[in-house]
C-alpha cells in the first residue's frame, strides 16, 4: 500500500468531514476512497481528494440533495464554469421557494392574529374593462398540487395553436369554475384570446374533446384584479390576493359576476420571485 494515503480518520481530519459522513458518501458514489484494505476493509484516501471532500462538505452545508451534489462536483472535475452554473440554478431555486415560504409565513400570520384587513392592504385593487374576446380554451379537473404544470403545459398548447388563428389578441388567463384545492378539483380553463374566430373554431372541431377543447366568445365585462408578484402565485399565498379582492369588491357595493381567474401577462421563466407576473381578479358588476 502506498505510505501517502491516508487513514479515514487523517483525511477526516483534514476534509472537515467525519468518519461516519465518509462512508456515507462512499456508499453514494460521492467519494470513494483511493483504496480499501480486503482484510482489515479499512478505508485509505489521497491527500489530493481533500478539495472534492470540502467541496462536498460545503454543499451540504446549503442543503442541496446528494444527488445534485455528484452533479455539480463532477462537472466541477472537468468544467468549472458548468459546475458553477448548476450551483447558480439551485440557489435560485431555494431562493424562490424562499421568497414563497416568506409570502405565506406574512400570509398566516395575519390569519392566525385575525389582523386580515391589515393584510389585505398590502394588496392595491383597480378596475379595468375588458373588450369582448374570441378565446381557444382547454379545460380540466386538477388538485392544487398538480395545477401549476397543467397551467404551463395547456397555456403552451394553445398559444401554439393560436399562430394559425390569427395569432394572440391579449393575455392568456385560467378561470377556477370551481374551487382547486388539494380537496377539489375544479375544474380550471385555460384561455388564449385569439383574432381569427373561424380559424379557432376549425381547431376546436379537429381536436374533439382532447383536453376538454374549445372556443368561445367572452362578453365585455369589467375586472377587479390586483397585481401579485411571481413569489406570491403558489398555492396556498396566492388565497390572500383572491380574499383581498373579494374583500374590496365588497367594500365598494359591488357583486361578483363570474368565476375569478388568474391573468398572464409577464414571461414567468425570466421573471424573478418579486417580479409581477400575475393579475388575480374576478368580473364585477
Amino acid at each position: 500500500m502506498n505510505d501517502d494515503l491516508l487513514t479515514i480518520g487523517a483525511f477526516a481530519a483534514r476534509s472537515r468531514l467525519s468518519p461516519k459522513a465518509l462512508r456515507l458518501y462512499d456508499r453514494l458514489g460521492l467519494l470513494a476512497p483511493a483504496h480499501v484494505d480486503e482484510a482489515s476493509g479499512y478505508r485509505y484516501y489521497r491527500a489530493d481528494q481533500v478539495g472534492r471532500a470540502r467541496t462536498v462538505a460545503l454543499l451540504r452545508r446549503l442543503d442541496m440533495p446528494l444527488s445534485r451534489i455528484a452533479e455539480v462536483v463532477e462537472a466541477g472535475e472537468s468544467d468549472g464554469v458548468r459546475a458553477s452554473a448548476l450551483l447558480a440554478g439551485y440557489w435560485a431555486g431555494v431562493e424562490e421557494r424562499i421568497a414563497a415560504q416568506r409570502t405565506l409565513a406574512d400570509y398566516l400570520r395575519g390569519r392566525l392574529s385575525g389582523r386580515s384587513s391589515e393584510m389585505y392592504g398590502k394588496f392595491v385593487v383597480e378596475t379595468v374593462d375588458v373588450p369582448e374576446q374570441v378565446l381557444m380554451t382547454e379545460t380540466r379537473h386538477t388538485l392544487a398540487d398538480e395545477l401549476p404544470a397543467w397551467i404551463t403545459a395547456s397555456l403552451g398548447r394553445l398559444e401554439e395553436a393560436a399562430k394559425g388563428c390569427g395569432g394572440v389578441t391579449g393575455a392568456p388567463f385560467v378561470v377556477y369554475h370551481a374551487e382547486v384545492s388539494q380537496e377539489s378539483d375544479g375544474p380550471a380553463e385555460a384561455c388564449v384570446p385569439v383574432a381569427d374566430a373561424a380559424a379557432a373554431q376549425a381547431w376546436a372541431r379537429g381536436r374533439g374533446r382532447a383536453g376538454e377543447s374549445r372556443v368561445r366568445v367572452e362578453p365585455a365585462r369589467r375586472l377587479a384584479y390586483t397585481r401579485i408578484a411571481k413569489a406570491q402565485v403558489a398555492h396556498p399565498q396566492i388565497l390572500a390576493a383572491f380574499e383581498a379582492v373579494e374583500a374590496w369588491v365588497a367594500e365598494q357595493g359591488l357583486e361578483q359576476a363570474g368565476p375569478c381567474r388568474e391573468v398572464y401577462f409577464a414571461d414567468w421563466d425570466a421573471a424573478g420571485p418579486q417580479d409581477p407576473v400575475c393579475d388575480v381578479a374576478f368580473p364585477v358588476k
